[in-house]
């Protein structure tokens, strides 16, 4: 006989969205009842997330402390006409990693594990098994909505762990390798030194089109151990990934193709960074949000999710204007330069930005001086952009 599970709040999709509003929500409220829902045996997913110090804000650090898996203090980035190291904290957190906190700090009862769904409400989950979960609200994570509904762009990746036979001699993150062969737009390599004879090596290109060769690209990151002299002695774990990189489109309908009133995080919400694709510091802001709220209501929560997810989307104007310039204002050979020249600049601009809250200054700052994009073509690229 199906079963029906009683909470406060109910999560879906126990990804890092989903899972950090549910640590927030659990210390905030350790007598709520809280479930977190996935359809996998685990929780978080193959993946690597990685943010800057400068993304998180000291009073939201110690929800995310506990999930970091690998510290520097300091990144690189190389491109052929111009190499820096940044003075910034850089953080990884592994799916290995988030699992194992989940399990460590929530209780079982919580945690919801390959429960596959079916549909979600404003206050009730559908399980394929046919139980169903009752809340006073529910917030859907599940992933993004229907994408069709934007003007989009994509980053797309693959990254592989890399055991060398002996040390291979990276110290730091080398977050942007913007020197190696321009393919498709704009390509770079990402590189994060584990420990000593482990490296995590990612091919990561900006395309117009979301396919992605995976064949291809582990072929590249070979040919890139190969240049840099290491020796791999054994390839362990891999993930590929399509980000969007959104240069407009209509937010409301692609809020209402996730579920119409029901409450949102991560990429359901769009809550990404136009630009970079990136989602982490949002997540962290939206689970405090949740987390403070005092009502965990279906229509509250929805107000809530909606109205912060509305909020960064018109506030994000220039990045989205941005994206647009990279990608129908510059020739894929040449979409290198235009970030090139952004890291000449101030690395506390630079963490503004992908934070997020780049100022007033900052962006006169990035338009101001010799463009590397055609003026005319950059000019054609923005009119009649939408949203």
């Amino acid at each position: 006989m199906p079963t029906i599970h009683h909470c406060d709040l109910a999560i879906v999709g126990g990804g890092l969205a989903g899972a950090l509003i549910a640590l927030a929500a659990a210390k905030r409220r350790p007598d709520a009842r809280i479930r977190l829902i996935e359809g996998a045996s685990h929780f978080g997913g193959n993946h690597v997330w990685s943010f800057f110090g400068s993304d998180v804000s000291d009073e939201h650090r110690a929800l995310v402390a506990p999930l970091v898996a690998h510290a520097w203090r300091g990144y690189d980035i190389a491109f052929p006409g111009h190499a820096r190291t940044l003075d910034t904290a850089y953080y990884s957190i592994t799916s290995e990693r988030l699992d194992t906190v989940l399990r460590q700090t929530l209780s079982g009862e919580t945690l919801m594990a390959s429960a596959r769904v079916l549909g979600a409400s404003p206050t009730a989950v559908v399980l394929a098994d046919g139980d169903r979960v009752e809340a006073q609200g529910v917030i859907d994570c599940r992933g993004p909505g229907d994408t069709s509904l934007l003007d989009l762009g994509w980053q797309k990746f693959m990254g592989m762990e890399l055991v060398t036979d002996d040390l291979h001699g990276v110290e730091r993150p080398i977050v942007m390798d913007g020197s190696v062969e321009q393919l498709d737009g704009y390509r770079f390599v990402y590189t994060l030194p584990f420990d000593a004879s482990t490296l995590f090596v990612e091919d990561t290109y900006y395309s117009d089109t979301p396919d992605l060769d995976t064949q291809l690209l582990a072929g590249r990151i070979a040919g890139y151990a190969q240049a840099q002299g290491w020796n791999i002695a054994r390839v362990g774990r891999s993930e590929t990934g399509v980000l969007p990189v959104a240069m407009g489109g209509d937010f409301e309908e692609y809020w209402r193709s996730g579920g119409n009133r029901v409450a949102k995080g991560g990429m359901r919400a769009g809550l990404f960074h136009p630009l970079t694709g990136y989602s982490l510091p949002d997540a962290v802001r939206l689970a405090h949000l949740v987390a403070d709220s005092g009502d965990w209501s279906g229509g509250a929560l929805h107000t809530l999710t909606h109205d912060y997810a509305a909020t960064l989307w018109r506030q994000r104007r220039f990045y989205r204007m941005l994206a647009t310039m990279l990608f129908r204002a510059a020739e894929p050979a040449e979409r290198y330069r235009v970030l090139e020249r952004f890291y000449r600049l101030d690395a506390g601009l630079v963490g503004r930005f992908y934070a997020g809250r780049s100022t007033l200054l900052d962006k006169m700052r990035v338009l101001t001086g010799k463009p590397p994009v055609p003026i005319g073509r950059a000019v054609q690229a923005l009119v009649g952009r939408q949203g």
